[in-house]
């Protein structure tokens, strides 16, 4: 993992006292709302529906043992118990008192941590692969990529005021596990036909209200040329990008209304003029962020685990878990787990702080004090001992942390919603937990396989229902909420936008429609195909023929009722 050095820690530790200067003036009236608001947004603080949300950084979305636990103590000092992980590979804390605020900075100075460019138009926290630096399909670990990125684009003089937010992606894997072509800018490490390691760069992808799957504009970057390219592409944007308008200010708008081609070659033509030296990092940089992130030391163990293959035999939960939330490691003898935040009528994405606590404790003692946020709203062991997975599995189920369910139907992404948000329109966190109880048996679960379900509360997609296999969004109709239900939405490397299946239902008939969906799928589907397979060879036709009889019978029930 990547360590503070000096400069960090000084950066970090001069924001922390000039936002609590900012903050005392804002208490004591010197500042208004309207004079602290660019401020606090700088900080990461946003002023939600009932109360301030503080969003944390958590780079590339790695953390350690310490991290949490200091996590852990901010959500029961300073909120109401927990915290919740967010689809950016974040952390929020939903209810912290203004006054607050400036002491909970200082607490996460202590660890390494922070909040600058969490909010804002500027260079959001860099995302990348939760499985980055383990996984067997990867050509290179893209972390170091994203700590490039990062350090780089920390309080860049020219895009600390971009015409709109700007959200950067790397993956380093043949699966795309990082939705690259739904980010401003989405980075793929490749191979070129020589063999050297470079970058596939797409621009202009993006969700929200105008949601568009990102456009290749270099096939094949090389490595050492990233942070001159990088620059060209915002400085295109940032002095065409559309300021006018702020539904229309995203690269994507910029790419779609220049075209492709033209934007590409605009790219081109201002990279030509950069000196690239004088922007990109030199080797023995990039060399030392890289040594951050050198393999842990491994111990050399056998393929196979004896001692798992006889704790499943006899551990049914167990062996389901594994089956289920373990991922295939590049290390024999090793493997990563997915740990879900999904158990069934849960808030997705919410820990609380004894979960913290327990998870820091196995993530220190199994995993080499490291663990990964996902874009999922879950957590990651990247390195435990297959060996060590019965004990990893016991103390998992002790803290409420061990269902077996990742990437299933119930492993639903939800963004807050109404629940929190001051721009949503209707509820996601309620509808979330009503379908993950409509299909809690475990044996279903399994039948349906993988599932993703992705549900936002407002058309600013913060629950990316338009590249969920089923996607929701929850609108204001009438007085009431109304969800519009999209099915064939993909973030992969075969990104695609979800077709919408007919009009918006209430919110008391979506787990119903759910499984109308769901029962489409199982008449519809060959083999062992999976519901985003099934969809792409049939087209959605199937599905709003099915949905179509659900929405009519249900009108059909109404009326008699009445």
């Amino acid at each position: 993992m990547y360590r503070y050095d000096e400069f960090d820690e000084r950066f970090v530790r001069e924001r922390v006292a000039q936002f609590r200067g900012q903050v005392e003036r804002r208490l004591d009236g010197s500042l208004s709302e309207d004079e602290f608001k660019p401020l606090r947004l700088k900080n990461g603080l946003y002023l939600q529906l009932h109360a301030y949300m503080l969003r944390i950084a958590v780079p590339y979305g790695t953390l350690n043992s310490a991290q949490l636990r200091q996590l852990a103590h901010i959500a029961e000092t300073y909120d109401k118990g927990y915290g919740h992980f967010t689809t950016r590979q974040n952390l929020q804390f939903n209810w912290p008192k203004l006054k607050d605020v400036p002491d909970i900075l200082g607490l996460l100075a202590d660890v390494e941590m922070h909040c600058i460019q969490t909010s804002g138009n500027c260079i959001r926290n860099v995302t990348s692969d939760q499985f980055a630096g383990v996984a067997r399909d990867e050509v290179e670990d893209p972390r170091p990529t994203a700590e490039l990125i990062r350090q780089w684009s920390s309080l860049h003089p020219e895009f600390v005021w971009l015409p709109r937010k700007f959200k950067i992606a790397v993956t380093g894997a043949e699966h795309d596990r990082a939705a690259i072509k739904v980010h401003d800018i989405g980075l793929k490490l490749k191979r070129n036909e020589q063999g050297a390691v470079g970058y596939e760069v797409i621009v202009g992808g993006g969700l929200g209200r105008t949601p568009m799957i990102g456009k290749l504009v270099r096939e094949f970057l090389p490595k050492d040329e990233l942070l001159a390219y990088l620059e060209a592409v915002m400085r295109v944007y940032n002095s065409e990008g559309r300021r006018d308008n702020k539904f229309k200010a995203r690269v994507k708008i910029l790419v779609h209304e220049t075209g492709e081609e033209e934007f590409r070659a605009r790219v081109e033509e201002e990279y030509a003029k950069l000196d690239g030296p004088t922007i990109n990092a030199p080797d023995e940089e990039v060399e030392r962020i890289a040594a951050y992130f050198a393999p842990p030391a491994y111990d050399t163990l056998p393929e196979a685990s004896q001692v798992l293959d006889q704790a499943r035999a006899i551990d049914p939960e167990l062996d389901r878990f594994v089956e289920q939330n373990a991922f295939e490691h590049k290390q024999p003898g090793y493997i990563a787990l997915t740990i879900s935040l999904k158990e069934i009528g849960a808030v997705p994405g919410d820990m609380s702080a004894d979960q913290m606590r327990a998870f820091a404790d196995v993530a220190e003692r199994y995993s080499f004090d490291e663990f990964r946020v996902t874009h999922a709203q879950n957590l990651v062991l990247p390195h435990v001992k297959k060996d060590d997975l019965p004990a990893v599995h016991a103390a998992l189920k002790a803290a409420g942390l061990a269902s077996a369910n990742a990437g299933l139907i119930t492993d639903i992404i939800a963004c807050p919603g109404l629940d929190y948000c001051a721009l949503a329109t209707a509820k996601s966190i309620p509808i979330a937990q009503a379908i993950a109880k409509t299909f809690a048996d475990r044996e279903r679960q399994k039948t349906i396989g993988e599932l993703p379900i992705k549900i936002s509360g407002c058309i600013n997609a913060c629950g990316h229902h338009h590249v969920g296999a089923i996607g929701i969004l929850g609108l204001e109709k009438g007085g009431r909420e109304n969800y519009q239900i999209t099915v064939g939405g993909d973030a992969t490397e075969h990104a695609a936008l979800g077709e919408r299946l007919g009009p918006g239902i209430d919110a008391e008939d979506v787990p119903a429609a759910i499984e109308a969906i769901v029962e489409t799928y199982l008449a519809e589907k060959t083999g062992e195909e999976s519901f985003i397979e099934t969809v792409r060879r049939t087209g959605a036709e199937p599905f709003k023929a099915g949905f179509t009889a659900f929405v009519e019978s249900r009108a059909v029930n109404s009326e008699a009722a009445e």
